[in-house]
């Protein structure tokens, strides 16, 4: 057995790591999850929770967002991510796209990260406008195609197609806990790696 305990230049390795990635979850809000169409919604509430529970073990900076919660025209973060989330406060706005929204954006600066991990709700608006803008900029995306969710099966994947197009890297929630977990002989996160991906793996 020839693979050593050995860790890359965490920082410039070209894949994800704990050091060189951040979490953005915008608008995951009950009202928002009941209009999803492109997948079953408790498996979506499922991946999208593994993803929150991965970068909480990583320690991955996490900015989330949240849309007309202070206006009174929506509700909060769904409960299954702030049980997860609850040391992270919601940054709310009015803005449908959430780049334009100086706050987030200077939170999503703040992380000092440029390999984004996205999801949002939906993906054809709430994942497409912002992670478009981010990648003007310079950021890598990285969309987690399902951890996120359209209001039809059309629109999630022209929305997901569009940002793949502008140079976004479409990941899957297993690849993104594998790839930050990378080696079994990574002790402190083994079990708390092992616990996300076999409790979240659906039949």
């Amino acid at each position: 057995m020839t693979s050593p305990n050995a860790i890359r230049d965490p920082i410039a390795d070209d894949l994800l790591t704990p050091q060189n990635a951040a979490l953005v979850i915008i608008d995951f809000q009950p009202v928002q999850v009941a209009s999803i169409v492109s997948m079953e919604r408790r498996e979506l509430i499922a991946n999208v929770v593994a993803v929150a529970k991965a970068a909480q073990l990583y320690g991955l900076p996490v900015v989330l967002s949240t849309v007309n919660v202070a206006t009174g025209l929506n509700t909060p973060t769904i409960h299954q991510l702030t049980a997860v989330l609850d040391d992270v406060e919601a940054i709310d706005r009015t803005a449908i796209n959430a780049w334009e929204d100086e706050d987030f954006v200077a939170a999503v600066k703040a992380t000092g990260r440029r390999k984004l991990i996205m999801v949002a709700l939906w993906t054809e608006v709430c994942l497409t406008f912002p992670a478009l803008d981010a990648l003007r900029e310079g950021f890598e995306v990285y969309p987690v195609v399902d951890a996120v969710g359209g209001t039809s099966a059309t629109a999630h994947r022209t929305g997901l197609e569009r940002i793949v197009q502008a140079g976004a890297r479409p990941i899957t929630w297993i690849q993104l806990v594998c790839e930050l977990q990378r080696n079994w002989n990574r002790e402190t996160t083994k079990a708390g790696f092992a616990e996300i991906v076999f409790s979240s793996i659906h039949p």
